[in-house]
């Protein structure tokens, strides 16, 4: 459909234009460049991590961090309000996910329920960022995975530069993952990155990226020597040409998030009066930088109507998330069934995500704020 409003815009200026064309001129190292090492660097430097290691997408990078923790069976904690990767790569790794519910402030982990759910299987915790937010009991998760002894892996994919406490996101557990995905802060169109401070998960990540390849600071590319294999790996590669153009988007991160914040201050704004509405909050001690601007309203035929009314009119919306464990997969497999997981449940049949871009214009919000209105009369 040819959206009036589409529900993002990935937004792109002539320095990108220029840092992917000036890898393609020079005519080599489009696989390996000095760009990648350069992202890598200030990815660590930003988030205050001693290592970070770009993916090809963050999927895989997710998937090569739980190989790193050595988690390739027993169980892992995970929200079932999540995009599927959070859950599939647990299974690829060779684990089994236990999903745990949420709670309604910022759609985190709820940290009783996980504790419910340990058992002598589990291995982690993997909590979710949702929509640019902070997990609201990320320290709790901290706490509780220290008391118990298990890994803590951020998933962080949708929140690069959000703050509680004045602490990035991506700092709080024993490794975290953002995705560069085409709808996130900043983008490649693809790509992930891994932060930790763990040198020897980071020498696994590095083994497990590319083919289990013992390489020095000179790359497989730039070397003649022989170099061995010492495991078996993927290829999980970013490219020099994808590097370069989200080390550019990178370098105008904090712009394109003062930029998303103030669009969601507008919506708040022209939307506050609107009862039939829960709108998006943060309190003081957190920064959010609205990957998603996301509504929630009091049930499912309301949330449904009100769909279809801003699809009529040109206006795009989704919902983020329907629960993973009512998914034909995980249904069959592990024989989730509806009321395992209440909250989640509830949530996911309530909550809208709105069009949020850096160049959302003064129209299009009013255009949209007037088409919600009239919705409800």
């Amino acid at each position: 459909m040819n959206w009036k409003i589409p529900l993002f815009k990935i937004y792109w200026d002539d320095e990108d234009i220029t840092a992917v064309t000036n890898v393609i001129k020079r005519g080599t190292y489009w696989t390996g460049g000095e760009e990648v090492q350069q992202l890598e660097e200030d990815i660590a430097s930003f988030i205050d991590r001693k290592y970070a290691l770009t993916f090809n997408s963050g999927t895989s990078a997710l998937h090569a961090d739980l190989l790193a923790h050595g988690i390739t069976s027993g169980e892992v904690i995970v929200p079932s309000f999540t995009f599927i990767a959070t859950a599939n790569t647990v299974v690829l790794a060779g684990a089994t996910p236990v999903f745990a519910d949420i709670e309604e402030e910022s759609y985190g982990l709820d940290p009783e329920d996980v504790k419910e759910k340990i058992t002598a299987k589990t291995k982690a915790i993997m909590p979710v960022h949702y929509g640019g937010s902070c997990c609201k009991y990320i320290k709790a998760l901290r706490d509780i995975a220290d008391d118990h002894h298990l890994v803590l892996i951020e998933d962080a994919a949708e929140s690069l530069g959000a703050k509680m406490d004045n602490q990035m996101v991506g700092n709080f557990g024993h490794s975290s993952m953002f995705s560069f995905c085409q709808n996130k802060i900043i983008t490649g169109g693809e790509g992930g990155v891994i932060a930790t401070d763990d040198k020897e998960v980071y020498k696994q990540l590095q083994l497990i990226r590319s083919h289990g390849r013992v390489e020095g600071k000179e790359g497989y590319f730039t070397t003649t020597k022989e170099l061995d294999y010492i495991q078996a790996g993927h290829n999980y590669r970013m490219s020099s040409l994808t590097a370069a153009l989200i080390l550019s988007q990178f370098r105008k991160m904090e712009s394109i998030i003062k930029m998303r914040r103030e669009k969601a201050r507008q919506l708040t704004q022209q939307l506050a009066s609107l009862k039939e509405l829960h709108l998006p909050q943060e309190n003081s001690k957190e920064r959010h930088v609205y990957q998603m601007y996301t509504i929630r309203v009091d049930n499912h035929s309301i949330r449904e109507k009100l769909q279809h009314y801003l699809s009529k009119s040109g206006i795009m919306t989704k919902v983020y998330f329907e629960p993973l464990h009512l998914k034909t997969y995980y249904k069959q497999k592990y024989t989730y069934a509806k009321g395992c997981l209440p909250k989640t449940e509830e949530v996911a049949e309530q909550v809208l995500s709105l069009p949020i871009f850096p160049t959302l214009t003064s129209d299009e919000m009013s255009y949209m704020t007037r088409i919600i209105k009239d919705c409800f009369g």
